[in-house]
């Protein structure tokens, strides 16, 4: 079995549904600590022909918190409306805004299924069959393991044969180490991606919302195979 495990992003770019797209199971990294100005309440979207940084509030927020131990602040209406001034003449606008509305309003604020929400509606509207599971929810792995040493007990503790991890993962983690617990290790590569936006130069590796606005499914199920495991 293919699984991949990243912490919650919120709205990611292509990749990280690239991964989801790639694996029978994708776990929900959700009891690890939270990270400050990293990529799990922001993004970028396209606004006036740049990429512009968004983020979704948060109450109380400490990298010495468990993602799972943060919530979501009630108040999003302001980067709602951005979204919507932003994309109200891109032509999947009329179908997908109404998913994120959804997405915004939904009622469990806890940041960790707040966004796991997130990622299962797109996935869902993408007509992806990828299973999604929270780490926290996995009652059998060794929450006293640190780094790879976790990340592999994930692993063996759903009998996964194949873990698939971001390229980014690339200096965090070993093929020889998976490879002693039979585990076939391999990261994942986006491909150049370009389509087509308003009428400005293509602005790349933006929020999913942005590939969402501007293609159908049928258009991002074919972006999602544009990538190469290494």
């Amino acid at each position: 079995m293919k699984i991949a495990i990243m912490q919650p992003y919120f709205l990611p770019y292509i990749g990280y549904f690239q991964l989801i797209n790639a694996v029978e199971k994708f776990v929900i990294y959700d009891d690890v600590n939270f990270i400050k100005k990293g990529w799990i309440n922001r993004n970028n979207i396209l606004l006036g022909g740049k990429s512009f940084l968004f983020t979704l509030s948060l109450l109380e927020v400490s990298q010495n918190k468990l993602i799972n131990e943060i919530y979501v602040s009630p108040e999003h209406s302001k980067l709602l409306k951005t979204i919507e001034t932003t994309y109200r003449k891109a032509p999947y606008f009329s179908t997908i805004i109404p998913i994120i509305e959804d997405v915004f309003n939904y009622e469990d604020r806890n940041l960790a299924r707040y966004v796991g929400n997130s990622l299962i509606k797109i996935a869902n509207y993408l007509e992806l069959d990828t299973e999604f599971i929270y780490s926290s929810e996995i009652k059998e792995k060794d929450n006293l393991l640190k780094a790879q040493d976790k990340i592999l007990n994930i692993c063996t503790t759903l009998s996964c044969t194949q873990y698939i991890n971001a390229i980014g993962g690339m200096e965090l983690y070993s093929k020889e180490r998976f490879a002693d617990c039979n585990i076939k290790l391999s990261f994942l590569k986006t491909l150049p991606i370009e389509y087509k936006q308003f009428n400005n130069t293509f602005v790349p590796w933006l929020s999913m919302l942005d590939v969402l606005m501007f293609n159908s499914v049928e258009e991002i199920n074919n972006i999602l195979k544009q990538y190469e495991l290494v």
